[in-house]
């Protein structure tokens, strides 16, 4: 693989960071959603408190663990540990403190500590981790096109037109583990003993956010041994970073259940399913494959359509001896995600927009965008992938501004549950809406002002840009 250097191109990168960081951090997501509320009571407590129980909170989600009299996170513990920076800081800027505030849903003073916290938690959290992997996708499909304009092609569609830009918004760890995975990915790319442990930590925090990323991620690692096959040796790194990515599960783990070896899907409360196979995992369904395909309530292709675009780019990676590991590794991380979510017990993940225990697969999938962006030759060929990939952001922006978690009870969940019930009447979360007074319509006038000149700055300076020089990755 090539990777190109070339006038300008340190400018492309920060401005698409800054722009999918940007985008993401601007918008939130409900703050007592359980999946939300349960990781922040977590990380509340460990910082104020120095336990890892969540009892005064535990009326407040269904989500949770109970062992003995005590209540605990259920989920893998990485999203409240990233999130315990964002609360020490957060406490520390305004004096303010759970014990100050009535620990109640309908407490106006509680709700703004729980929003204010999850914002900067997101923003500090899965908006960073998918704005770096979003500049390291660019740098990657780069290096296998020669094309900036296919590159970015590639990182918007991941960053913006899928719900990983909605899930960045929240402490939920879908978006951490699909930025992860291209950050791993795009370190066994590079090689090196530098990039390598980049990869193996990648992969070791993945599974510190996310149990099952074990699963998807071991395709990354398999394409890593396969690389270095004749050369074992220079495979230390990334396994002695993997090994260290998973220190803190087992640091939490320890601190919480005074264990190293109990988590606490084990506790689960209320969710009887978690008993069957492995913790909910039993064995893929295809009646369900296709639901969250296509589906109405849960289809990936009503809100990330430009996805269904990246085979046709993955085949023609494929194609080609250099690259064909890339792209089988690429389909094996999808493959693997979805069918581990045809496998689960409660496969439609509740109040979700679209099918969210999948998403991991939407940054190496986007990969397969690039060749296809490169290989248009005519005017109307990249007016079409244009189109799609407009349609696929403005659906995406939709639900980031207004609704990523989309209730089950409805049967087409994007149109009912975001445009009608919420993105349609205004009802948005913005910063000037949530914190500065602004109606929701001007906070959201404000991004596009905002946002639309960059993407077209972005635009124009890709068209422009000349490989200079190129080097061997």
């Amino acid at each position: 693989m090539t990777r190109w250097q070339g006038t300008g191109l340190g400018g492309i990168r920060t401005g698409l960071f800054l722009l999918v960081w940007f985008a993401c951090a601007w918008f939130g997501s409900w703050e007592l959603n359980p999946n939300n509320a349960t990781r922040l009571f977590a990380a509340i407590r460990m910082v104020e408190n120095g336990t890892a129980t969540i009892d005064p909170f535990a009326p407040l989600t269904i989500d949770k663990a109970q062992f003995g009299p005590h209540a605990y996170l259920d989920k893998a513990p990485g999203m409240t540990l990233m999130a315990l920076p964002a609360i020490a800081l957060t406490d520390g800027i305004t004096g303010d403190r759970a014990e100050h505030h009535a620990l109640s849903s309908v407490d106006p003073g509680f709700v703004r500590y729980l929003k204010l916290r999850t914002r900067v938690a997101a923003a500090t959290g899965s908006a960073l981790l998918t704005a770096i992997a979003a500049v390291l996708l660019f740098d990657l499909a780069l290096s296998l096109t020669g094309s900036a304009g296919a590159a970015l092609f590639s990182a918007l569609g991941y960053a913006l037109g899928t719900p990983i830009w909605g899930y960045s918004t929240t402490l939920l760890g879908h978006a951490s583990v699909g930025a992860l995975f291209v950050i791993a990915m795009a370190g066994v790319a590079r090689g090196g003993a530098r990039w390598l442990g980049v990869a193996g930590l990648a992969l070791g925090w993945a599974v510190v956010i996310e149990y099952q990323a074990v699963l998807a991620g071991s395709a990354i690692g398999l394409w890593a041994v396969w690389r270095h096959r004749t050369r074992p040796r220079a495979l230390a790194p990334f396994l002695a970073a993997g090994l260290v990515g998973l220190v803190p599960l087992f640091a939490y783990n320890l601190f919480a259940f005074g264990t190293p070896f109990r988590i606490g899907y084990s506790g689960v409360v209320g969710f009887e399913g978690m008993n069957q196979g492995l913790f909910g995992l039993t064995v893929p369904r295809m009646a369900v494959l296709r639901e969250i395909l296509i589906g109405p309530m849960r289809g990936l292709l009503w809100v990330a359509p430009i996805l269904f675009l990246a085979p046709i780019g993955l085949w023609r990676l494929a194609e080609a001896r250099a690259t064909r590991a890339l792209a089988l590794t690429a389909v094996g991380v999808a493959l693997i995600a979805l069918l581990v979510n045809a496998a689960y017990v409660y496969w439609d993940g509740g109040n979700a927009t679209g099918p969210r225990h999948p998403m991991p697969l939407a940054g190496v999938a986007a990969l397969g965008l690039a060749p296809l962006w490169a290989t248009a030759r005519t005017l109307w060929q990249r007016g079409v992938l244009a189109l799609v990939l407009a349609g696929s952001i403005a659906i995406n922006l939709t639900i980031a501004s207004a609704e990523i978690f989309a209730p089950p009870t409805f049967r087409w969940g994007w149109w009912q549950a975001v445009m009608q019930q919420r993105f349609l009447v205004g009802d948005l979360r913005t910063i000037p809406s949530d914190w500065w007074g602004w109606t929701t319509w001007n906070g959201l006038y404000l991004w596009v002002a905002v946002a639309i000149p960059l993407a077209l700055w972005l635009i124009q300076s890709c068209a422009r840009f000349r490989p200079r020089t190129r080097c061997q990755m």
